[in-house]
């Protein structure tokens, strides 16, 4: 047998929405952890919370009347979709505080919601009529983009699975939403994109923001250092010190051909302006890109060989 949330809140399995809210509201009251110091309330408000989670939810407390608690939590078998398919079951999410900040509007009630007799003022639409909404905290995702995204830029189409609202006010249901990220090029990583009030909506909350935070995927050529892009070319000893030209693949598909006359040693680099990132604030401008040098010595030398390189350096 499972728990009987209606006997929890003590309504009947025919009470409609608003009974259920006055037996929430009345009981969260009386079994509030600031009003009551005993481990037995405190199990007494957060089974409470948990059953007008259910039973203030249609579809919750549709599969709870018709499954049961096992059923609801244990999942049920899906109507449509493949065979053997199930739900997932229902977790209550543990926070009973939470539950009662977006009922009342608030996590501490109790200084103000007698009236001026000393006795309870539980109106229906709330205490005293106030509106003591708080925001949720924001929501923090990370998003992750090629270079490329980053260096053309792009659109990112993002769907979110929110609790919205019902047309009565009182009731909630579960949808879809697809949030758009257009990614300008020579954005960094780091960017934060904010979608205000996109999170869980609630009769007595503000919905929290969500914001993507982008992440930059590791890139097969580049590293990236601000609007520079950092390539690494493996190089010969004898090259390095003769010269040669260095072929690039850029991230626009182009291909670099780029002299190398210097001598090339352990801690040189070659410098092109106007070939790395774009700029994001200046749409003409580019960073640069600069390459570095992996220079691959011999693993040994003959005798003979050695002494022709004494003799090209001038060495004793």
């Amino acid at each position: 047998m499972g728990r009987d949330y209606y006997a929890v809140l003590e309504v009947t399995k025919n009470a409609t929405d608003a009974d259920i809210k006055r037996a929430y509201r009345k009981l969260a009251l009386k079994y509030h952890p600031d009003k009551n110091q005993d481990q037995e309330a405190e199990d007494k408000f957060f089974i409470i919370a948990e059953a007008y989670d259910i039973l203030s939810d249609l579809k919750k407390k549709a599969t709870y009347d018709k499954f049961g608690e096992e059923g609801l939590k244990g999942g049920i078998p899906t109507e449509f979709g493949e065979t053997g398919a199930w739900t997932n079951g229902y977790t209550f999410h543990g926070n009973p505080k939470k539950i009662f900040r977006d009922f009342f509007g608030g996590d501490n009630p109790f200084a103000d919601f007698f009236d001026v007799k000393g006795e309870v003022n539980m109106g229906f639409g709330g205490l005293r009529g106030k509106s003591l909404k708080t925001q949720d905290p924001p929501i923090e995702r990370d998003l992750y983009v090629s270079l490329e995204d980053l260096f053309h830029g792009c659109m990112k189409k993002i769907k979110i699975s929110r609790r919205v609202m019902n047309e009565d006010g009182h009731t909630s249901s579960i949808k879809d939403k697809i949030l758009t990220i257009i990614v300008k090029p020579g954005w960094r990583e780091g960017t934060r994109i904010t979608f205000p009030k996109e999170g869980d909506q609630g009769p007595n909350n503000i919905p929290a923001d969500i914001i993507f935070i982008l992440k930059q995927k590791p890139h097969e050529r580049f590293c990236r250092e601000g609007n520079d892009l950092i390539y690494c070319a493996p190089i010969s000893l004898a090259k390095a010190l003769t010269g040669y030209t260095v072929e690039v693949e850029m991230l626009n598909d182009r291909f670099l051909s780029i002299p190398i006359n210097d001598i090339v040693h352990p801690k040189y680099c070659k410098v092109v302006p106007m070939e790395g990132m774009p700029i994001t604030q200046i749409a003409t401008d580019k960073g640069n890109l600069i390459i570095q040098f992996d220079i691959i010595f011999p693993e040994q030398l003959t005798p003979q060989k050695k002494k022709m390189i004494n003799k090209a350096l001038h060495t004793v």
